[in-house]
């Protein structure tokens, strides 16, 4: 997979498609689903997704985040502690939490979990497989660059856990899929799943070891369960999230309307002008920024499922802010259903958190969109 050049749309199907990311990511009717065991700057709940069962049921992971930062190390604050499943029976009204991993039952073999990130949870004909992040200690930085590694911190991974059932998930073996292997793509870190092509592939965010930037990836599944990585598969932004670009969510747009012809899927991604906080001038224009941690929501599309035909909407400003906190909007997720279309993601709160908020859109609405 190698860079690309962007898709022609035509200005009103940028406008189009651009609406339609408005109407899903909706800060304004979006509502708490589950709140941050805290209030307050560094406390939230998300980083996962929302999926309806065999059951008819829908089950959303996500995990915890009380106070700390990874990047300054030296195991400052809880950070991420706890890897929850919740599950709905009534339309995503209410949510029960019906399991629940803290750091010690996600650790592998002698490397202990430092902190628990991004997750996703997906169905199969033969059960359920929860894919997740996190922080492990134990495993060292490649061989010259040892000083880098901050004391108190560790390298990240990504792990499968498989169960025929969502109850089986707790007493499931894991097993390590994803392992950064180049110093540019060290840390590896919050799956997500999107169809492409007949499959399921999964996509990821890297780190290179100075952590001065996010960026996107994507691995295939091989018929033996091996997942094969590709790297650098989205161009770096130019202005407002030139720091970080980590797509969260991937959904195909109806084909109706203007776009009955076209095969196009909607990306929503985090982004981020620098991974610190910078101070503005004082003179200028005041706007949110987004770093790390306080990501803003953009929007591209692409074709056939395919990212090297990614192209920006969002291409110098951010699509989706909070009007609260930060700005955060961040690990936007699409669960796409016959009826209604429900979306999470994690919003910038005035104290400070991010709960996980829950918009849901009629179907009809969405083609009345595209039809103008």
């Amino acid at each position: 997979m190698a860079y690309m050049k962007p898709m022609s749309l035509s200005p009103s199907e940028v406008d189009r498609l651009s609406a339609l990311g408005a109407f899903l990511v909706d800060q304004q009717r979006a509502r708490v689903i589950v709140p941050p065991q805290r209030p307050g700057d560094g406390h939230w709940f998300g980083g996962g997704n929302l999926v309806e069962g065999p059951d008819g049921a829908h089950y959303l992971c996500g995990r915890y985040r009380n106070a700390g930062d990874s990047r300054t190390g030296l195991g400052v604050g809880e950070r991420g502690l706890e890897l929850a499943l919740f599950r709905s029976a009534d339309g995503c009204r209410t949510f029960e939490k019906i399991l629940s991993f803290p750091k010690s039952a996600l650790a592998v073999g002698d490397h202990a979990v430092v902190s628990i990130e991004g997750s996703a949870l997906q169905f199969t004909p033969t059960g359920v497989r929860l894919f997740v992040s996190t922080e492990k200690a134990g495993i060292g930085y490649p061989s010259g660059l040892e000083e880098y590694h901050k004391p108190g911190t560790g390298v990240w991974t990504i792990d499968l856990l498989e169960a025929p059932d969502v109850a089986g998930l707790s007493s499931a073996p894991m097993r390590t899929i994803l392992v950064g292997d180049e110093p540019e793509v060290l840390h590896v870190k919050d799956p997500f799943l999107y169809p492409a092509a007949g499959e399921v592939r999964l996509g990821f965010c890297t780190h290179p070891f100075t952590w001065a930037s996010s960026n996107s990836a994507l691995a295939l599944e091989t018929s033996a369960g091996v997942f094969a990585p590709h790297y650098h598969v989205v161009p770096r932004g130019a202005a407002w999230d030139v720091a970080i670009t980590r797509v969260t969510s991937v959904v195909a747009v109806p084909r109706h309307g203007v776009f009955a012809d076209r095969d196009l899927s909607l990306v929503f991604y985090d982004g981020g002008e620098c991974m610190r906080r910078l101070d503005e001038h004082g003179k200028a224009a005041r706007r949110p920024r987004g770093y790390s941690c306080e990501e803003l929501g953009g929007l591209a599309v692409i074709t056939g499922g395919d990212f090297d035909s990614f192209t920006r909407l969002s291409r110098v400003r951010p699509a989706f802010v909070s009007p609260w906190g930060s700005g955060c909007s961040r690990y936007v997720n699409v669960c796409w259903g016959p009826d209604w279309v429900f979306v999470t993601w994690q919003q910038g709160q005035p104290d400070g958190s991010q709960p996980l908020v829950l918009n849901e859109v009629p179907v009809d609405e969405v083609e009345a969109i595209l039809h103008g």
